[in-house]
């Protein structure tokens, strides 16, 4: 096709359609793919696998990605049986449910490993890889679309390369991504960002020409998740953040302008960020994994003057206006790999304040972020240890309850640990917001249960700490494991 996203001319040859691009994939092959909380997922491809294994073909893959992706490749692979293994990240819930009871085995990832394990070879050879992109350079350079996670590393490793050139995706993309990457042990130097907009890296993936194999044309758009509207309690928490933010600058531990924002995936995670443009803040900068509709708000509001992430995740909703006003975006917005997105060398560096999302937390100030009740997987850890283990100050957030009120979202023990004690610095509800820094357990049980519990479970959680007291030889961490799990459960 002379539409001229392909300006390496003797990869024209590959131009071939789904269906035939697809048989490249064998039965028990590692195949990796592009995306990022769905954007910048291939689509094509994997509607066509999952036709063959619809036909009767038996073919089983273990499927490697950044983080979450589209229905078309999580959903429809999931749903036609294909998908033996998957890492490291997804909300799709078909897979949520084909994990949950056993037929997909799923290893949950913190997403700054999984890169590595790619090259350290942890998961054994990639066969192929499949990346949505919006051209191709001159050289066989791959042009992202609207997320890079592990792209540039499966490229590297991977045997073959399916590229999936989406004309739903504008080429006035090209030039707002930073691919770097790093050497293995002892080989590995410094990664040189020292402020969130510093380029470091190429605007294209580096790849042979000779390993893509495929090149398939598809104009189906990402399907990315309408926010919903910032509503009372998500307002409340953003307030107490926003709050806690201003009394930080007042006491000279945190500058002016802020230290770079992180914050994570979701209708609340975008609310809370959100609620940053109404108020005095000003000169903000953001270093995460992704980009929602939230940060647009921002950088219109002149609050923002640059934005890294590894994916742009725009609301439907949002989408058609974000690319025809694209230009007074695009010199504020970069995109990098998910090894250098999510680097804790990076984070730490720069001093980013994290801000992520929990299920619910206990009264030490312990985080479960993935499973409810303890075995029934959600999503994923995702990029949130990333940013809670090496931010400047760690937040997590939630409503106080859940079910309808019904159950309190603050615990004596969390029943699955994702994010311990000695990494979560603040926690906030509607209902409130505990600094946790410096205080021993029993002072964060108290500040706790007074500033974040829903009145209808205060008491109940104060006379566990009581009892609990009571009952242990030892008061350092008082718990009453007789009843911990048969108290505050919705079993």
């Amino acid at each position: 096709m002379l539409d001229g996203r392909i300006r390496c001319k003797t990869l024209n040859q590959k131009i071939m359609t789904a269906e035939k691009a697809a048989e490249l994939i064998k039965d028990g092959m590692t195949v990796g793919a592009s995306g990022f909380t769905p954007a910048g997922y291939p689509k094509a491809v994997p509607l066509a696998l999952a036709q063959r294994a619809g036909d009767g073909e038996d073919i089983k893959i273990t499927l490697i990605t950044g983080a979450s992706v589209g229905d078309e490749l999580d959903g429809a692979l999931t749903r036609s049986g294909v998908i033996a293994r998957r890492y490291p990240y997804q909300t799709n819930a078909s897979m949520r449910d084909a994990i949950n009871n056993g037929s997909i085995k799923y290893s949950d990832m913190h997403l700054s490993h999984v890169p590595q394990w790619i090259k350290y070879g942890f998961f054994g050879k990639i066969d192929v890889v499949i990346v949505e992109a919006i051209g191709i350079t001159e050289n066989g350079g791959i042009i992202p679309s609207t997320s890079i996670g592990n792209s540039n590393v499966l490229v590297e490793m991977a045997d073959m390369v399916i590229v999936e050139l989406n004309t739903s995706q504008p080429v006035t993309l090209e030039g707002i991504h930073d691919i770097y990457s790093l050497d293995n042990p002892p080989n590995r130097k410094a990664i040189p960002i020292f402020k969130p907009d510093d380029r470091i890296g190429t605007t294209y993936i580096p790849c042979n020409p000779e390993k893509i194999k495929a090149i398939v044309y598809t104009d189906i758009i990402d399907k990315t998740r309408d926010v919903t509207l910032i509503d009372d309690d998500s307002r409340k928490i953003s307030n107490h953040i926003i709050k806690f933010l201003y009394d930080e600058k007042t006491a000279g531990r945190i500058p002016e302008k802020l230290l770079p924002l992180q914050s994570g995936v979701g209708s609340v995670a975008n609310a809370i960020l959100g609620g940053l443009c109404e108020c005095d803040f000003k000169n903000l900068t953001i270093y995460s994994e992704v980009l929602q509709d939230s940060v647009l708000d921002l950088i219109d509001a002149g609050k923002v003057d640059f934005a890294s992430a590894t994916s742009l995740t725009i609301s439907p909703s949002r989408l058609d206006d974000f690319y025809r006003n694209f230009g007074k975006y695009r010199d504020k917005i970069i995109l990098r790999p998910q090894e250098i997105s999510n680097n804790p060398e990076v984070i730490r560096r720069l001093g980013v304040i994290a801000m992520n999302t929990a299920i619910e937390f206990d009264i030490y100030g312990n985080v479960n972020s993935t499973n409810i009740g303890g075995t029934r997987m959600m999503n994923g850890i995702g990029g949130s240890g990333d940013f809670t283990r090496n931010g400047y100050i760690s937040i997590f957030t939630t409503v106080s309850t859940a079910k309808d009120g019904k159950i309190s979202s603050i615990v004596p023990f969390v029943r699955h640990v994702d994010h311990t004690e000695h990494d979560v610095q603040v926690v906030v509800t509607e209902q409130g917001l505990a600094d946790l820094r410096g205080l021993n357990p029993s002072e964060r049980a108290d500040l706790i249960i007074e500033n974040c519990v829903h009145p209808d479970f205060k008491n109940q959680l104060r006379e566990y700490v009581e009892r609990a007291i009571r009952t242990s030889k030892f008061v350092h961490t008082p718990h009453d494991f007789e009843t911990v799990f048969l108290e505050f459960s919705d079993d």
